[in-house]
């Protein structure tokens, strides 16, 4: 299925979870920020929320630095 990504469309596995497209393109969920179609998911519900076609995922990740 197709679901757009910071904007890139990306082809994902049908019923993917949040945490799984966070573990696979972000390399670990510390600092990480997760919004699906506008909506905020929280960490506690990465595991349980499926993707469906069409959805637009922003993923944000804090950095540090000066």
């Amino acid at each position: 299925m197709i679901v757009t990504v910071n904007g890139v469309r990306r082809e994902v596995e049908e019923g993917l979870s949040v945490a799984a497209l966070v573990d696979d393109l972000a390399g670990g969920t510390r600092g990480t920020a997760v919004a699906v179609n506008q909506e905020v998911v929280p960490r506690s519900t990465w595991a349980s929320t499926r993707l469906q076609p069409g959805d637009a995922v922003e993923l944000l990740r804090a950095a540090q630095g000066g």
